[in-house]
């Protein structure tokens, strides 16, 4: 009676429902029974609407089995439900999803880790279904959660770890995918579920990276590569990445920086690099400069930590600018720029604190903070030009103009890195750092005429600190002069001055002057001879001072050197010796030989650049006199360790000097205007030598110009004369008056004939402006606003305004009119 009974309650049940009972064996080991499945499947094809129904059922018994701990049904259960989805596709399997979903996460709550792995594979099934509508109330928080928390998992069994942690980043990657590919993707990019994900993948990543930083990486074969969560994270996030859009770009990447802080894996930065690798080659590239942006703000934010920090995220940005500048970084060039010369002064701002506080307790660890420091310097200046180096011209340009712009030069109070709170250190510090930084975005510059490359507004304060007394200033100035002026690549055939046995076996590259370098030249031509000239006359030279200098001098012969410059740079090269010879600065003997060894490295080079044999034996003629009689002269000799400098220079020893008489012989035969020569090269006094410290060279160019007549060495003598009464009369007398004043106007003449005209208008310049400030200052204050002759007057806002009349208005006295 009792079996009838259950026979006819068993006959009573729903069709799904025995259905589905007939698909689970009595004995869990032999697996689904595949007749019944077939049968709920074609069930469940020919009426969908029992599919929620069905899902409810399976759902059921998977619950009671597994708190029964009947896993063998239970993977009959997800099994069948697995089959269930991949043969379903119609709008009512949307409950039944829900069903599953309710199932899966009952697996991923049990403490199973064979369960865990389980509901891990079924989810990631459903996530490769496209569904033909959208779900607008699923959601996927408890997934994102549970995944994120089996990345982490930390089984005291490794294996088991492994397969968990595995299953953990399926999860997330299947979360993403089918996230994304809803309507309703923007959920997953919450921050709230990105600060979950993010970190569950890099924290694999790292572990990995630890385990491969012990020992060296083993050669694991395709399927092992497979099961390695380091290689599976990876793909994950960079699937992730390449995923995002404009505008959740950001909430994927700031749980980055978090992660990296919260682990402190800014020092060392190995990974924290790799990483931003990773995120700058995913993503599409339109988005590179919101990584830049993020990288430059979280800078900003850890401007207070240590200077390793600081230098581990530089040296990220540097790799994110690496990959970014090979394409378009949009707005965000200038503000690198900007944002890394903040930094730079802050970093200058701590290590002359540290400098301070060392004076007052000398310890080892201040002395560590401060090479911490210039650590951070240099992956600034490195971040600096590499950049700028990937730019493109224009931008290039541009960029040079704005460092310059930041450079603080002594006198003045306009420059965005103010140096007033720094002092003479600090200002220092500053200008090294720019100019290096300067140096490295203008290597391999190629600009098609030098005008492009020198523009006026950048050549100016450009030139300003060579004309400080510091010999490392004056050297990076003209090393960045090489990077613009030389377009062909002679630099380095140049390089180390030394006299020349043939020119011919360099190679020098040159094309013709076009007519924009020679107009550059007639315009600033004299602004270069300026600082080459006073260049030399500076104390504190060393060797490689004098090597830039000779090369500054070979490097304009190249480019921009036609016969009127060449004429120019010869009067110069004769203006150095003179400084050398007649010593107006009291120039130790060691300067005084090396001015004299560059002008023969100089002239020995021009010579054969321009190929007049004359002058290329008086040239020869006079290098081998010095290699016999005054070795001290040639670059060969003074610039060795060891040299016996000479205790004076005689002036009348003609043989070892190059003389103005004898080159103007040997160039006016080949055509070249030698009247030049005749008139000694003066530079220019600009208001740069208010503003430099070093010493005025009012006193020298005034005694030049009084002796403009007399150049070479052999024409000068002693022009002082006894005074006895005879001369006091004449000086007294009208007649020496009046022939004194022709000798004046004589001189004047001849040196307006002869001196050329850019030269003229740089000696008259100052005076020119003088008495322009002169009147301008006089006019102010006598001139005022007459009012008008009917007197009318208003006053608005406190200021007077007279109203002109017309002259045919005005009523005039009858005294005046006729």
């Amino acid at each position: 009676l009792s079996a009838g009974v259950c026979c006819c309650c068993a006959a009573l049940r729903p069709r799904y429902k025995r259905l589905v009972d007939n698909i689970f064996p009595e004995d869990p080991k032999d697996g689904l029974v595949k007749a019944d499945m077939e049968k709920l499947t074609f069930y469940a094809v020919s009426a969908p609407e029992k599919l929620d129904r069905i899902g409810a059922y399976l759902a059921e018994r998977l619950t009671r089995d597994v708190a029964r701990h009947r896993y063998g049904y239970v993977l009959i259960a997800m099994e069948a439900l697995d089959q269930l989805l991949m043969a379903c596709h119609s709008q009512s399997i949307k409950p039944f999803v829900e069903s599953f979903l309710h199932m899966v996460a009952k697996l991923l709550e049990s403490g199973e880790p064979k369960l865990q792995v389980l509901g891990t594979n079924s989810f990631v099934k459903f996530a490769n279904i496209e569904e033909d509508t959208p779900s607008y109330h699923r959601r996927y928080d408890f997934f994102v959660s549970r995944f994120s928390a089996m990345c982490h998992s930390c089984d005291p069994d490794p294996e088991i770890q492994n397969e968990i942690r595995i299953a953990g980043i399926r999860g997330i990657q299947g979360v993403v995918r089918k996230a994304v590919n809803d309507e309703l993707r923007a959920t997953i990019w919450e921050p709230q579920h990105m600060d979950k994900i993010v970190p569950s993948l890099l924290f694999n990543m790292q572990k990995i990276e630890d385990i491969d930083r012990i020992g060296p990486p083993s050669s694991p074969t395709v399927g092992v590569k497979e099961e390695n969560p380091s290689v599976l994270a990876e793909n994950c996030f960079r699937e992730l990445l390449g995923r995002a859009t404009y505008g959740n770009m950001n909430n994927a990447v700031r749980p980055v920086f978090a992660h990296l802080d919260h682990h402190r894996l800014w020092d060392p930065n190995e990974f924290a690099v790799s990483c931003f690798k990773i995120i700058m080659y995913s993503i599409q590239a339109q988005y590179s400069h919101h990584v830049i942006q993020e990288i430059l703000g979280h800078l900003d934010v850890r401007k207070r930590d240590s200077p390793r920090v600081r230098a581990g995220i530089i040296q990220v940005l540097l790799e994110a600018v690496a990959i970014a500048a090979k394409g378009s970084i949009g707005p965000t060039v200038l503000e690198v720029f900007n944002t890394l010369l903040k930094h730079l002064r802050i970093s200058v701002d701590f290590e002359l604190g540290d400098r301070r506080s060392s004076s007052e307790s000398t310890t080892l660890s201040i002395s560590s903070k401060e090479s911490d420091e210039r650590i951070v310097q240099n992956a600034i200046i490195q971040t600096i030009g590499f950049f700028g180096s990937n730019l493109p011209d224009y931008q290039r340009s541009e960029i040079m103009m704005f460092i310059m712009s930041k450079v603080p030069v002594l006198g003045t109070t306009s420059q965005s890195l103010d140096p007033s709170n720094l002092g003479d250190l600090g200002t220092r510090r500053i200008q090294i750092m720019l100019l290096r930084s300067l140096l490295m975005v203008t290597s391999g510059y190629k600009a098609t005429t030098i005008s492009n490359a020198l523009p006026a507004p950048f050549l100016d304060p450009l030139l300003s600190p060579s004309l400080m007394e510091d010999s490392e200033l004056r050297q990076l100035v003209l090393e960045i002069l090489h990077n613009l002026i030389d377009r062909h690549d002679n630099r380095a055939k140049l390089r180390g001055i030394r006299i020349i046995p043939d020119v011919s076996d360099l190679k020098i590259k040159r094309d013709k002057i076009s007519r924009q370098d020679v107009s550059f030249m007639k315009k600033h031509g004299q602004q270069l001879y300026r600082h080459i000239y006073l260049g030399c006359k500076e104390e504190d030279n060393v060797q490689k001072n004098f090597e830039l200098l000779f090369t500054s001098l070979a490097l304009t012969t190249i480019e921009l050197a036609n016969e009127e410059v060449v004429i120019d740079l010869i009067r110069l090269a004769i203006a150095l010796q003179d400084i050398a010879i007649i010593n107006e600065d009291n120039l130790p003997m060691f300067n005084r030989c090396g001015v004299m060894a560059l002008v023969a490295a100089y002239l020995n080079f021009l010579s054969q650049m321009i190929a007049v044999p004359a002058f290329c034996q008086h040239v020869s003629k006079v290098i081998e006199t010095r290699s016999v009689e005054a070795a001290y002269f040639l670059p060969e000799t003074i610039f060795k360790d060891k040299c016996n400098l000479p205790k004076s220079l005689e002036k009348d020893q003609t043989d070892l000097f190059f003389l103005t008489n004898k080159i103007a012989e040997s160039l006016g035969g080949s055509g070249y205007n030698v009247e030049r020569l005749t008139v000694p090269y003066v530079p220019q006094v600009t208001d740069e030598d208010r503003l430099s410290r070093r010493k005025s060279i009012v006193d020298t160019v005034s005694l030049q110009v009084d002796i403009l007549s007399g150049s070479s060495i052999e024409d000068k003598v002693d022009n002082t004369e006894e005074i006895t009464f005879e001369a006091l009369k004449k000086a007294i007398d009208n007649n020496g008056l009046e022939e004194q004043e022709k000798e004046k106007r004589r001189l004047v003449i001849e040196k307006f004939q002869k001196a050329p005209f850019e030269e003229i208008a740089a000696q008259c310049e100052t005076k020119a402006n003088l008495l322009h400030d002169r009147l301008a200052q006089i006019l102010e204050l006598t001139i005022r606003p007459p009012p008008s002759p009917s007197g009318a007057m208003t006053i608005t806002a406190g200021h007077a305004h007279y109203h002109s009349v017309p002259v045919y208005e005005m009523k005039f006295p009858d005294l005046c009119v006729y």
